[in-house]
């Protein structure tokens, strides 16, 4: 038996979703498709090729676990005021300079050591907590794959939601599988544009864009979050066309959260000014969106939920804190305008 496969070791599992190619095999967990060769990992460095086959080494292997207002997320037509038990793991398979992350994200697994909690002590954590339902977050969720779907599969038969924050650069058929084992929520970063996720984020940003596609016609309830960058990705034009994609991918009635940035990592570029998430919200309010948000910007007006049909007060939020809904039966006490809103609200 390979040293790393001890069965003191139960974060080391069997992975799923790759492909054997002689002793290499190809990981068909994300986009990146990694070719592994023998005793090596791909590039997000939680999945080890040991004779041919492919062994993940993050299930249950949690860098952090605490218990989140959903509006953390962000997420804030899902179960607005719930509370989730969330969790992540380690490294992640993109670049981003800016990770607010970073000390999780940018660090490899241990082979030796691991904070292992089961799916089972997770779910029952959950619920301990008074937790409505879980969330894989913090670094990439995706890379915890194999833990997601068994832990979704035993929140689901507890009454608990289930949710993921991403990249959103997962296969087709690992998010189909999210979704069969219980996935009720995704929330995607879009980094930006073409040339802004190529070459901070070494990826393609059309293959996001699918995935925001796939996850709406999954009937996943969709949430889209723009960290907004000065100097990468706060032009109006790039703004716009980000709005424009929205649209047309995620539809007019999706929540869009444009958040603002703050020095991380690699990059030390000024906070993002208040003004430049005003004019994004505006932008994509103008090109047709029904509900822009602003984050990161505690009290700020467009923390709120307003009718787009009356413009009527409907949920009002301080940061993560959900502090009144005026909503009744899911639809503006003024016009009676339904609002796409998941789950119980909590206040």
């Amino acid at each position: 038996m390979n040293e790393i496969l001890k069965p003191s070791r139960p974060w080391i599992r069997d992975a799923m979703l790759y492909e054997k190619m002689d002793d290499r095999v190809k990981c068909e967990l994300c986009e990146r498709r990694c070719l592994i060769q023998p005793d090596k990992t791909g590039f997000c460095r939680t999945r080890f090729n040991v004779g041919g086959n492919l062994y993940t080494l993050v299930y249950g292997n949690l860098s952090s676990i605490s218990a989140n207002p959903i509006e953390k997320k962000p997420f804030y037509h899902f179960w607005p005021g719930s509370v989730a038990l969330t969790c992540g793991s380690w490294s992640c398979n993109f670049e981003c300079p800016w990770c607010q992350n970073w000390h999780i994200s940018k660090s490899p697994p241990e082979l030796k050591k691991a904070n292992y909690i089961s799916p089972e002590n997770f779910v029952k954590q959950t619920i301990e907590w008074h937790c409505h339902g879980t969330s894989i977050s913090f670094n990439e969720p995706s890379l915890m794959f194999e833990y997601s779907l068994d832990v979704f599969r035993l929140a689901r038969t507890r009454g608990l939601y289930n949710t993921f924050v991403t990249n959103g650069y997962m296969t087709r058929k690992a998010l189909y599988m999210l979704r069969e084992a219980g996935l009720d929520a995704i929330n995607i970063d879009i980094k930006g544009d073409t040339e802004v996720v190529r070459r901070y984020c070494g990826a393609n940003v059309e293959l996001v864009w699918r995935n925001v596609r796939e996850a709406k016609k999954l009937g996943i309830h969709l949430e889209v979050v723009n960290l907004v960058i000065p100097g990468v990705n706060d032009r109006e034009e790039q703004l716009r066309e980000l709005a424009k994609r929205h649209y047309c991918e995620a539809g007019q009635d999706t929540p869009l959260h444009f958040t603002a940035y703050y020095p991380a990592y690699k990059f030390n570029a000024l906070p993002t000014p208040v003004s430049t998430l005003e004019r994004a919200h505006d932008i994509a309010v103008s090109e047709g969106l029904d509900f822009v948000y602003i984050g990161n910007v505690p009290g700020h007006k467009y923390e709120n939920t307003y009718c787009p049909g009356c413009g009527e007060l409907l949920i009002k939020r301080f940061g993560l804190e959900l502090l009144e809904s005026k909503l009744k039966e899911k639809k503006c006490p003024k016009c009676r305008r339904e609002i796409p809103i998941v789950g119980k609200i909590i206040t």
